[in-house]
């Protein structure tokens, strides 16, 4: 197995899954459509070409802080000067009026999120958005184009690309990531959760957030089966050394 490591924190992020209209939605942890879009973003890929090699990688996220999630309401349309006409082109091509939206996000959350090879292929691929990750083609957000990584998304040293199996990657590296102060034991999370992707059918629960073909044109998505899981802190998932650098995993 070969596994790819990434570090999703920024000020805001957004996975929706069941976005339309006016209400924006986000799920508690990155979707498998947004992180395959933040590969296709750095590989330089176009909405009209296939996703089917990336989407067969397999993906689990690690949360490493939850973060607070938050509702931002917007207006498009209306008057906003003396005798103009403005409004939001309806579908019929007429000037319509104003139209509100509820759009959901996440403050201040940081998640390691990993994807896993089985084969050779998927492995050189892999090794080709590790590459591209620290000289992305076009600009990197997380979820919505609004909202950039604060922190660089590859990780530091050689600890990004491994050879095992995926739950292991996620759970071995070492909390909280590097930068950020270690907190003191009594205020740190007893567990971190996981999620984990599994065979379809096979996990508790399902996500409608599998690209399929040209899923970003159009916007094709198909259900996928995942297990949440917690562990425990310090325990099974090390601490970070104050001041040190992240180990290897193995």
């Amino acid at each position: 197995m070969t596994v790819l490591l990434m570090r999703l924190c920024g000020p805001m992020q957004a996975w929706g899954t069941q976005s339309r209209f006016t209400m924006r939605d986000t799920g508690l942890e990155p979707s498998k459509s947004g992180v395959i879009g933040l590969a296709c973003a750095a590989l330089g890929r176009p909405r009209s070409e296939s996703v089917d090699d990336l989407a067969a990688l397999r993906m689990g996220v690690r949360v490493d802080r939850e973060g607070v999630m938050k509702r931002e309401y917007q207006t498009a349309g209306g008057s906003h000067r003396k005798g103009e006409k403005y409004g939001v082109v309806t579908a019929d091509g007429k000037p319509g009026g104003t139209v509100t939206s509820n759009r959901y996000y996440f403050s201040d959350a940081d998640f390691l999120v990993g994807l896993e090879s089985h084969d050779d292929a998927g492995a050189a691929l892999l090794r080709a958005i590790n590459a591209k990750l620290r000289a992305p083609d076009w600009q990197l957000f997380l979820g919505r184009k609004a909202f950039p990584p604060s922190v660089p998304v590859y990780l530091p040293g050689d600890e990004d690309l491994v050879e095992e199996f995926l739950e292991d990657a996620l759970t071995r590296y070492p909390w909280p990531r590097l930068g950020v102060s270690i907190p003191q034991e009594s205020k740190r999370p007893e567990s971190l959760r996981f999620v984990l992707e599994t065979d379809y059918g096979v996990g508790p629960e399902t996500r409608q957030d599998q690209p399929e073909g040209a899923a970003f044109s159009t916007r094709r998505f198909l259900p996928r089966s995942v297990k949440t899981i917690f562990k425990d802190l310090g325990q099974v998932v090390p601490v970070r050394k104050e001041n040190a650098p992240c180990s290897s995993p193995g």
